[in-house]
């Protein structure tokens, strides 16, 4: 009977990992998309979307039945249950990656009135954060998670760098302003990312550890 859940777990397991592939995807190609103004590739980010929702259902699932037909101990019931919390951050993720990818293809035909490198710098740093959550979660490495959180200051100090950036360009043109709500918008698709990402890494310490934001749980 262990054996076969040992089993279900590593299926588990394998199956958030295809997500968390998923989702790094998403971000990487909406990055792509929104840097070579290429409307197309952003379109099929959106319809992408819906396959990280298909294996979100695919993964809630998995733990409904690991919980229903199985006799969890108290570190398999953290676990599974940091792998249902999990979901719902990356299938939140995927959800900001579709923003980015919509406000792509609004912003397709402009020339675009600042350089994207810090946006770029902001992606590239939330996907090494979900990659490595994940990775976490499943190699149950409490140091990995913890350096995730870390990384979220250097997201939030990206943000706050765009962010002055594009009041400058306001101020010498107000022209500029539409364009600036927008690519402001989207580096705040990116810092929520970020968060998420520090929540799937919280989760990944909980399922290690029984903590959870400073709380004992299990």
């Amino acid at each position: 009977m262990r054996s076969r859940f040992d089993e279900q777990l590593i299926q588990l397991n394998n199956t958030l990992l295809e997500m968390g592939a998923l989702v790094e995807h998403a971000i990487d190609q909406a990055t792509k998309a929104l840097v070579a103004h290429d409307a197309e590739a952003a379109q099929e980010i959106i319809e992408g979307d819906e396959e990280i929702d298909d294996k979100e259902r695919e993964v809630e699932t998995l733990c409904l039945k690991l919980l229903l037909h199985q006799q969890p101990v108290a570190s398999d019931l953290r676990q599974i249950s940091a792998a249902l919390k999990m979901i719902t951050d990356l299938e939140r993720i995927g959800d900001q990656a579709a923003d980015i990818s919509e406000l792509c293809v609004y912003l397709s035909a402009q020339p675009y009135i600042k350089k994207l490198e810090h946006i770029q710098e902001m992606a590239a740093t939330t996907m090494k954060m979900v990659t490595n959550s994940i990775d976490a979660f499943v190699r149950k490495d409490l140091q990995l998670a913890e350096s995730v959180i870390d990384h979220d200051d250097i997201v939030d100090r990206l943000y706050v760098t765009i962010k002055k950036d594009l009041i400058e360009l306001v101020h010498e043109n107000v022209k500029n302003g539409e364009q600036a709500f927008d690519v402001l918008q989207i580096a705040k698709y990116y810092e929520r990312i970020g968060d998420h990402a520090v929540n799937l890494a919280e989760w990944a310490i909980f399922s290690i550890t029984g903590v959870h934001k400073n709380k004992q749980v299990l």
